[in-house]
């Protein structure tokens, strides 16, 4: 946790920028996995801890502007609750701790949202993911449980977005911390990367990494031979030799920032040259971005640059034809990367999504798409110092899209299906790198980077 008066000055900021009303921030609580008492590791709800600070389950923060107040509401937990897990200071205590002077049971809520709803207090939240504070939420202000994504407050929304995005000097600290746990992981992984080896074994082990040094991992490691699997979730499957590991994977600082890398390694130690050829052109695609992204350059320029790039490259082994800049205009690329070139990252591996994406990463200027392979960029704003991006490009071999496109003739005059056969098994190639923008750049958060260079995975995983 940080210094109370970091609270305290976001907390300021957050009612300057918002205006007027009663501001509703839920922390999360406890989610039971199989049966009740078993439940899933306890993680904070992001905005909660932005602002509030404390990783207790069972808390909810009302900041009212109106009467420049603001409160912690909780139920203290009582001795059979300290028997199984330890004391835990009361919910006064935890309050006064970032700065809140002013706490009361759970119950009092109710009390509080009514008689703001009487005086016509405006009462903004932002939308729930988590189904019981969807019904929290709906017990509190009379709406249907799943409208507390219409029914959220625009305003606190934007608020809390253009704050969260920009990334001060004490959440770099933390981004940096999350990038050298995300470092150890990888490497372990590439060194653990051999035949007959399990995905799942893999997994284990740097997840375990995660878990050891940091808070946890930012997410459910992705990991696999199939590449093109977008989340190709680890099984049991043995490596096979000649084949290609992808590991997309990243940890969450002790203070819940995150780290999101992807590598790929060669199973048997060396690329294949059908594997150089098509990771070369990934790897070009990553340095492009990091060589062009800085203050007031629009994201999804930085999307349709990568993506002419792999469409060049795709051309120049004879998987593609035609005008480049046709090619990318219709969406013809998106055969090989159906996906954004990356999202913005913080205290969420997708920052803020649960916000909606359309408020984190567009605005009048720039929309989203409708087109197949665009629709999934995540964000397409212009980018601001202190904005942290991952930068992940890749091509895949998505067999049942490859058919599903030849069945259709679709973009016939930029893509050799006949070419392609020799692919279908191929997999996937991302690389991914999470980076900073900074006054005049941007740069690859951590003091280490991961292996990617061809002759760099090669060497590292080789030595001893």
């Amino acid at each position: 946790m940080y210094t109370k008066d970091i609270y305290i000055q976001r907390r300021a900021e957050l009612k300057r920028r918002v205006g007027e009303g009663l501001i509703l921030l839920f922390g999360n609580n406890d989610a039971p996995n199989n049966y009740p008492s078993n439940t899933y590791r306890f993680r904070q709800d992001s905005c909660f801890l932005y602002y509030f600070g404390q990783k207790r389950e069972g808390l909810v923060g009302v900041i009212d502007i109106d009467n420049d107040q603001e409160y912690f509401f909780g139920d203290d937990i009582d001795i059979d609750d300290i028997i199984w897990y330890g004391y835990v200071p009361s919910v006064k205590e935890l309050a006064e701790e970032v700065g809140v002077t002013q706490s009361a049971p759970m119950k009092a809520l109710k009390t509080m949202i009514d008689a703001a709803k009487a005086k016509g207090q405006t009462i903004h939240f932002v939308p729930q993911c988590r189904h019981d504070l969807m019904i929290q939420l709906a017990d509190l202000m009379g709406i249907h449980p799943l409208q507390s994504k219409e029914k959220a407050s625009v305003k606190l929304i934007k608020a809390i977005v253009d704050m969260r995005a920009v990334k001060q000097p004490e959440e770099i600290v933390e981004l940096k911390a999350a990038a050298e746990i995300g470092y150890n992981m990888h490497t372990t992984a590439m060194k653990l990367c051999a035949p007959g080896v399990t995905e799942k074994y893999i997994a284990g082990v740097i997840e375990g990494i995660a878990m050891s040094v940091g808070d946890r991992y930012a997410f459910q490691t992705i990991l696999s031979m199939h590449g093109e699997i977008q989340h190709g979730f680890p099984s049991h499957t043995p490596m096979e030799a000649g084949r290609l590991m992808l590991c997309d994977a990243g940890a969450e600082s002790k203070e819940n920032y995150c780290s999101d890398n992807t590598r790929v390694t060669p199973i048997s130690g060396k690329f294949t040259q059908q594997q150089r050829d098509i990771y070369q052109a990934v790897e070009a695609a990553h340095d492009w971005v990091i060589a062009n992204a800085k203050p007031n350059v629009k994201w999804l320029d930085m999307h349709l640059g990568a993506c002419r790039i792999l469409t060049d490259h795709l051309k120049s082994i004879g998987l593609m034809k035609g005008d480049t800049d046709e090619a990318v205009r219709v969406g013809a690329h998106a055969l090989f990367m159906p996906h954004g070139v990356g999202h913005m990252m913080g205290l969420d591996v997708h920052d803020m999504e649960g916000l909606g994406q359309n408020y984190v990463g567009f605005d009048e200027e720039v929309q989203p798409s409708t087109q197949f392979g665009l629709n999934c960029l995540r964000c397409g704003r212009r980018l601001q110092k202190g904005f942290v991006m991952t930068d992940e490009p890749g091509i895949y071999f998505i067999p049942h899209l490859i058919d599903l496109w030849k069945s259709q003739n679709m973009h016939k005059d930029f893509i050799n299906y006949e070419p392609i056969e020799p692919f279908r098994n191929f997999g996937g190639v991302r690389l991914e790198d999470d980076i900073i923008i900074t006054d005049a750049g941007c740069q690859i958060i951590g003091d280490k980077i991961i292996p990617y260079h061809i002759d760099d995975v090669e060497a590292y995983i080789s030595k001893d």
